[in-house]
């Protein structure tokens, strides 16, 4: 009965939303009309075709003139305080919990097919290419049947990243997945080159350091949605293990290609390849682009709203993440044109905009420079926002995690909904009053989606306790084109980065211009009853033991009243403790637990940031080097969640005051039951590898 008392008030609230869905919500009707006159989804796109001109990788030349580019366009539009801010990344040196990975950059591959018989010139051997004439001094070969397989130069996604230098000629084995031993059972593999079904990082461990292999040619099939393996020609991208001590290269192949080369093998063929690599790692540097639009009340000088994305990508990497880039690049544009020509006022607290590598450049960032993340109160983070119909995107307006609720959350759907409605009225009928349609662009509905917490982007640092700064997240979900080389401009709708900086623009605006007095406004439209009903899971609790269904209705509650402090918190309203210590009330328990349950743990200051990041696993490591055994917990599924996703909430939890039970009642309560000495195991191996404390 309680679900059911919670959806009825979700249905009566979004019944008079909608009544009142005309009148754009939160700002004055000028201020959004200035907004989405002004915002371009063509001058987004343009801007979108420039970054993916270039192959982005972590601390690459094509990384710093794509970071190059955007700092030029911050510069032309006029904001202030623009810099690209470098931080050292040499595969030693920590930020926080996050390694960082050094520097890679490829200049040349190509993989060719050798045909039958053919040996190798004295030119190639010193070229290190095949050479495509006959050379003084060199052996007559006959190039006509050599086929090249993949090159760098056409498209960058075909060498995996971390691969190095190599000049190899050898025979192709397939050993299907090759990421356990018996995959390699009865095969002969040293000297030969793989073909394997699994990322590159995943075997070549085995592959390479174990058994011998030459090299790696994978047709990994990342990022499954409903369309995998439909477009049998995509390229994936794929990547090795930066701090594998068995360094090696790997091509990444389409289907199709692996496809051909399986069969030929099946029937007894004799498959050779070329493979000429001249790529590496080195010491470098992690580059974060920032601008800054100058708050205006003293008040708030130490507060900042930020802007995030990744700038890091294989080319073209256009919904993934150009779009991201692309479309903040505009709302910083639209904010600072409006504010200059005091079209709009200027903000409260300062807008801040970064551009970083994906999540290892925001934790060098939030560690290397600790006064980002003082100033930070709130995020707005962009990752893929401009799929086009083609590519069979799902647009997200995402919620924070549980552990951290926030009325932010509240404001970024008030601009999306609306935008829903209003979207929605002009596709059906042709006439609405803010259709924010783009001239180059479509015309579809926009339907955007409030969605529970997903996992997978810079938003994961930001909102860990260690930082606990929430944030907005915007996303497509699914795109059949992700990570591949179909991952286009040409997919990419104006009208949809319009939609998506419109949203952006909006909330961050009215963010950085809450006062107390505002925030008494907006409380009234929107009251805790709403956030509660924010985490209502659709497909409900059938089945649950009643205390499960009485401890997710707790919890909801809980997650509200949370929500509701955070606003006070955000505007310095004196009656912010009331209403911290009336929500943790809540979750008072009648019987203190014992045992186990009774466990109390608060997170060490150092070292920030989650347990497992980008391209590392500190608690993996640590697990390992500590003789631990890997906690249960980590291969858990549960109702709404997986283990990944209940590890990462129960460090959040941890917070000095919630003893075991209430962190494994919390957890639950977002992602489904999960039995106590699952938690408590994890909360153990945590302390043991010193991330969190066991307290007095």
């Amino acid at each position: 009965m309680k679900r059911l008392a919670c959806t009825a008030t979700f249905l009566t609230l979004s019944a008079c939303c909608n009544l009142h869905a005309q009148k754009p919500p939160l700002l004055p009707e000028s201020d959004v009309s200035r907004l989405a006159s002004e915002i371009s989804g063509e001058t987004a796109k343009r801007n979108l075709e420039g970054i993916a001109r270039f192959h982005r990788q972590r601390g690459s030349k094509g990384f710093h003139e794509a970071a190059d580019l955007v700092a030029e366009r911050l510069r032309a539009y006029g904001l202030s305080d623009v810099a690209i801010l470098q931080f050292p990344a040499d595969g030693r040196i920590f930020y926080g919990t996050q390694r960082s990975r050094p520097a890679w950059d490829a200049d040349f591959a190509e993989l060719w097919e050798i045909a039958s018989g053919r040996s190798r010139s004295a030119s190639e051997d010193q070229r290190g290419q095949m050479p495509m004439t006959r050379e003084p001094g060199a052996r007559a070969v006959t190039m006509s049947h050599d086929t090249m397989i993949a090159s760098y130069e056409a498209e960058p996604v075909i060498l995996a990243e971390d691969s190095e230098s190599a000049n190899v000629t050898a025979e192709l084995v397939d050993i299907g997945s090759g990421a356990k031993e018996a995959d390699y059972a009865g095969k002969l593999i040293k000297g030969k080159l793989v073909l394997t079904s699994a990322q590159p990082g995943a075997v070549g461990d085995l592959a390479v350091g174990k058994f011998g292999a030459a090299g790696i040619i994978s047709y990994a099939q990342n990022q499954k949605t409903a369309w995998s393996g439909e477009n049998q020609a995509a390229v994936r991208w794929g990547h090795l293990d930066t701090f594998s001590p068995n360094k090696t290269f790997a091509f990444m192949v389409s289907l199709e290609t692996a496809h051909a080369f399986q069969s030929r093998l099946a029937r007894g063929e004799k498959i050779t390849l070329r493979a000429v690599v001249k790529a590496g790692a080195h010491p470098g540097n992690y580059e974060v682009v920032t601008a800054a639009i100058p708050g205006s009340d003293p008040q708030w000088n130490d507060d900042e709203i930020a802007f995030s994305c990744h700038l890091d990508h294989q080319r073209p990497g256009a919904n993934d993440n150009a779009s991201g880039c692309a479309t903040i690049l505009e709302v910083a544009r639209t904010l600072e044109k409006l504010i200059n020509s005091k079209q709009l006022a200027p903000p409260a607290r300062t807008i801040r905009f970064l551009f970083p590598p994906e999540i290892e450049g925001t934790m060098a960032l939030l560690n290397g420079k600790p006064e980002f993340a003082k100033r930070i109160k709130a995020v707005i983070h962009m990752d893929m926002v401009g799929g086009g119909p083609e590519t069979k995107a799902v647009f997200h307006v995402t919620r924070g995690p549980m552990s951290l609720p926030s009325f932010v959350h509240a404001v970024a759907w008030a601009f999306a909904d609306w935008l829903n409605v209003q979207s929605y009225q002009f596709a059906a009928t042709g006439n609405a009053a803010y259709p924010m349609v783009a001239p180059e662009g479509g015309k579809e509905p926009l339907r955007a989606e409030s969605t529970a917490y997903t996992m997978g982007s810079d938003h994961d640092v930001y909102q860990d306790s260690s930082f606990a700064i929430p944030a907005i997240y915007l996303n497509d979900w699914p795109d059949r084109f992700i990570h591949t080389n179909f991952d286009s401009a040409a997919n990419i709708d104006p009208t949809k980065l319009k939609r998506a900086a419109f949203i952006g623009a909006a909330s961050a605006y009215y963010i950085a211009g809450l006062t107390l007095e505002r925030a008494k406004l907006f409380q009234d439209q929107v009251d805790a009853g709403w956030f509660a009903s924010r985490f209502v899971r659709a497909w409900g609790y059938a089945g649950l033991p009643e205390r499960e269904v009485e401890n997710i209705s707790l919890q909801q509650k809980s997650a509200g009243m949370a929500t509701a402090y955070s606003l006070k918190k955000f505007v310095h309203d004196p009656e912010a403790h009331e209403s911290r210590d009336a929500f943790r009330q809540k979750l008072a328990r009648e019987e203190q637990p014992r045992g186990q349950g009774a466990l109390r743990f608060k997170r060490k200051p150092e070292p920030k940031g989650p347990p497992t990041v980008f391209g590392y696993d500190y608690f993996g490591e640590h697990v390992r080097s500590a003789g631990i055994p890997a906690p249960r917990l980590l291969d858990f599924e549960g109702r709404w969640g997986s283990g990944e996703e209940y590890a990462y909430e129960v460090a959040n939890f941890v917070d000095g005051n919630r003893n075991a039970q209430e962190i494994r009642d919390a957890v639950s309560a977002e992602y489904g039951p999960v039995p106590l000495e699952l938690v408590v195991e994890y909360l153990e191996a945590l302390e043991k590898i010193g991330l969190i404390e066991l307290r007095n």
